[in-house]
């Protein structure tokens, strides 16, 4: 069932302490804008993407592509009394990264938000109610919508975000989507390996004909990108441009009097995650007269900037009013791509005049362009122009002046026009979307969309329905209440980690991005710098661990490239060398840095931390002495740890990354301090895991992934989805809350939501030792022996990766079977789930089968 989100009256009274925080955010950004792309003040950062890629810079699509299919056969075998339902809790107030926007042709009260991780929304009351109409899909990360001007019934989507930051790179997308019935339903109709889609223009007459700007991958080179051609509604697509399998194809735009007229702007570009370079000299406009046979590049001939190793994104847009009216915007500096001028054509393209030079809006991209590019033309005036960037510049005199839409959060990215009042617009930016019914001179922002972008939440233990998270380009947020109405910003800037001391909660840490830390001791209602200490010369991620002890409340710890400890964050000393494997060879201060702490429930002398490059050191002296355990994981990004509160020798490891070869294990457990670590991934996803807790009375465990959040009742033997209304997007931190046995998620793309996992904690299944049930060999070829030392009758049964039962393997009396030897003929490759069933207990073993 889809959820229907409504705007209420409190909603409209929040609006005002709403756009209080997105002024403060705006001068967060603004101060963050300004910082050079060196060390670890580039702004944004790789974090997201080093994640899932590192150490071979590769994300393999075909594992996400397996992974989806799994999720989604999962999910079809959950029967409903079994499955239970997630929670929404928020925030409706406080929006994320809206990718794009769009009115209906024919109906102002129909509109359309599509979000850079969190799919497509739509409302058939002006945004009063919205309802996500994306969720069947399998790619949640939305470049561009397109209605069809002449069946507002066809709608087309271009998936994988196109605005060049590291986000896009994680999270890429699978081609065209096509609805025919207003997003009701969808199909995928080509291009699944084009990465993400910039601009997709449909003819006016022609529903059929589409034009679609590919930007292909955006750390790697590859051939699928350029503009393609459909006739046929996506059936079939054509390429018919291309110009190096590093030029992407960025925008495309139509002239509607003469739609064999399209131009086309390119963007060389290459990006690794230590490395940017965002021009070049095949960055240039394009022009095709014959409907996409054939192209000219246009440049100084024309009057337009000569093609240059410094050009950077370019956006175009055509007047539909007067369609030999076009306009384009031009970036420079192969880093930073900032604005250089808006040009004129009143011919077609065949010559351009500057109509304003790149000092009249110097800082309208701030120093990152290449996150901004787009531009628009009023409907019904071909001299009412907008440069959507950082901000949004109006000009109702065809460039030669302007002036800043005022009232909206900052970092635009779209904007759409109603056909039939000139004063009616829709738009969207990092803060969500707004509308304005005066021409821009006001906007009101809507406060219904669960679009949230939460890198990590927390909850107060002792006030449970105080929620707090640290968000994408949305501050470090809260609720006193637990409505999703009221949240409210606390710190600026990108919000991280969060940590409330849970006996005395007056004492509340928060953090922005490269660890910049704040602590309130009144509750939260201010805050002051608790970084003392911190050695300015350490290596900080993105994303900085900090945690408080689990054994002392005023005991905190942080990670640099170093563990640092502090009483209540006053003053911090470093107890450890530095845990990674050095600085980067690039010299950047934004690799090389733990990413993840664990301390004692018990003592103050052991705590665990894992790195970006794949570190995992253990001291049992609180700091004195440190040692690598990393032998027997593998060389990944380690994402969280996790200790058991009896036992400071076992621990628990997650790591990101999507699979190299053909099986990727991504969580480990160990019982002696990581002399030795056992892989307990069985049938979970090659996917990453972004987060892990446990259960202890149990050994029940949470993982947070790239596809929903999955449990195991048995310490890993198996797992399966939690819940069955998770939108399939990204979730990148759990919280537990055991009084109330309520379990927390942050998504990246869909807020925050809560289950009840009581139910689950109650059930105690497979009580068997595993060390009683043994497979070998595994990996298997032609056979594999289950041995065992039971007594009792019992069967043997296989599964594959989706619970989905394969066969019986045994039926009978144990202790005379102690070795059953299974032939693996009839049985494809992959990785299955071999459970024994002894009574009413059970034990599940993995198996690998290859052939």
């Amino acid at each position: 069932m889809k959820k229907i989100y409504s705007l209420n009256l409190l909603s409209l009274f929040l609006l005002f302490s709403t756009l209080f925080t997105a002024s403060c955010n705006t001068n967060s950004k603004k101060e963050s804008a300004e910082k050079v792309e060196t060390g670890k003040m580039e702004y944004p950062a790789e974090w997201m993407y080093n994640q899932r890629a590192y150490p071979n810079n590769y994300i393999n699509k075909d594992a996400y592509r397996e992974a989806v299919l799994q999720s989604k056969q999962i999910l079809a075998n959950i029967s409903p009394e079994a499955a239970g339902e997630w929670t929404f809790v928020g925030p409706l107030n406080t929006g994320g990264r809206v990718t794009d926007v769009a009115i209906s042709p024919d109906n102002d009260d129909h509109l359309y938000v599509a979000t850079a991780t969190g799919g497509i929304f739509r409302s058939y009351d002006r945004g009063a109610n919205w309802t996500p109409i994306f969720d069947e899909e399998s790619r949640l990360s939305i470049g561009n919508i397109a209605i069809a001007p002449s069946n507002a019934q066809i709608i087309y989507a271009g998936t994988g975000e196109a605005n060049g930051s590291a986000t896009d790179g994680a999270y890429f997308g699978d081609g065209v989507y096509k609805s025919e019935d207003a997003g009701d339903t969808w199909t995928n109709v080509g291009l699944p390996h084009s990465n993400h889609i910039g601009r997709l223009v449909v003819d006016p007459t022609n529903p059929d004909r589409v034009f679609a700007a590919a930007t292909g991958e955006l750390y790697g080179k590859n051939d699928e990108r350029g503009i393609y051609r459909t006739t046929n509604g996506g059936s079939n697509w054509e390429r018919v441009l291309f110009v190096t399998d590093s030029t992407a194809a960025i925008d495309v735009a139509m002239n509607v009097a003469n739609t064999n007229i399209i131009y086309a702007a390119m963007w060389e570009r290459t990006r690794k995650p230590w490395e940017r370079d965002y021009g070049g000299v095949t960055s240039t406009i394009h022009r095709s007269m014959d409907g996409g046979n054939t192209w000219t590049e246009l440049g100084a001939a024309n009057g337009l900037p000569a093609p240059s190793t410094q050009t950077g994104r370019i956006g175009i847009a055509v007047s539909e009013s007067d369609p030999s009216t076009v306009y384009a915007r031009f970036t420079t500096n192969e880093i930073t791509n900032v604005f250089n001028g808006l040009y004129k054509s009143t011919d077609n393209g065949d010559n351009w005049t500057l109509v304003t030079p790149s000092n009249a809006l110097s800082n309208i991209d701030a120093n990152f362009g290449w996150y901004f590019g787009n531009l628009r033309v009023h409907p019904t005036n071909s001299a009412e122009v907008y440069i959507i960037g950082f901000d949004i510049a109006k000009s109702t005199n065809s460039g030669a002046s302007w002036q800043t839409l005022p009232g909206m959060h900052v970092d635009h990215h779209a904007l759409d026009f109603s056909k039939t009042n000139s004063n009616f617009m829709l738009s969207g930016n990092d803060g969500g979307a707004y509308i304005s019914n005066n021409g821009g001179s006001s906007w009101t922002k809507f406060l219904n969309l669960p679009i949230t972008q939460f890198y990590n939440i927390e909850v107060d233990k002792t006030q449970p329905e105080r929620l707090y998270g640290g968000t994408q380009d949305n501050n470090t947020i809260r609720t006193i209440t637990g409505g999703a109405n009221d949240w409210n910003a606390i710190w600026g800037g990108d919000g991280f980690h969060v940590n409330v001391d849970y006996v005395d909660n007056n004492f509340i840490y928060v953090e922005s991005q490269y660890g910049n830390l704040g602590r309130s001791t009144n509750g939260g209602n201010s805050f002051s710098n608790a970084t003392n200490g911190i050695s300015g010369g350490d290596r900080n991620n993105w994303n900085t661990p900090v945690i408080i002890s689990p054994f002392d409340h005023e005991i905190l710890y942080y990670g640099t490239n170093r563990l640092y400890t502090s009483n209540k964050a006053v003053s911090w000393s470093a107890i450890s060398p530095d845990l990674t494997d050095g600085i980067h060879p690039s010299g950047s201060l934004a690799f090389g840095t733990l990413t993840a702490i664990a301390s004692s429930y018990n003592n103050l002398d052991v705590i665990y931390t894992g790195s970006d490059d794949g570190n995992l050191n253990v001291t049992f002296d609180g700091g004195t002495t440190w040692a690598n355990v990393s032998a027997g994981l593998p060389d990944q990004y380690i994402t969280s740890i996790a200790m058991v509160p009896d036992n400071d020798l076992t621990a628990y490891v997650a790591v990101s990354g999507f699979k190299y070869l053909d099986y990727t294990p991504h969580v480990f457990k160990t019982t002696d301090g990581g002399q030795n670590w056992t892989d307990i991934s069985s049938n979970l996803p090659n996917i990453p895991v972004n987060d892990i807790i446990v259960y202890p009375a149990q050994n029940i465990l949470f993982v947070a992934t790239d596809l929903n959040v999955w449990y195991s009742k048995d310490d890993g033997g198996s797992w399966t989805i939690l819940g069955n209304n998770l939108p399939m997007t990204v979730v990148m931190d759990l919280k537990f809350h055991e009084p109330t046995k309520t379990l927390f998620a942050g998504t990246f793309g869909r807020a925050m939501h809560s289950y009840d996992v009581s139910d689950i904690l109650g059930i105690e299944e497979n009580s068997l030792s595993k060390n009683a049930i043994k497979i070998f060999p595994n990996p298997a070829t032609s056979e594999f022996t289950i041995s065992q030392n039971l007594t009792s009758e019992g069967n043997v049964q296989l599964f594959d990766v989706t619970g989905k039962r394969i066969k019986e393997l045994f039926k009978g009396n144990f202790s005379a079977n102690k070795n059953i030897t299974i032939k693996t003929d009839g049985i494809a490759a992959g990785i299955y789930l071999v459970k024994v069933n002894s009574g009413k207990q059970s034990v599940t073993k993995k198996l690998i089968i290859k052939k």
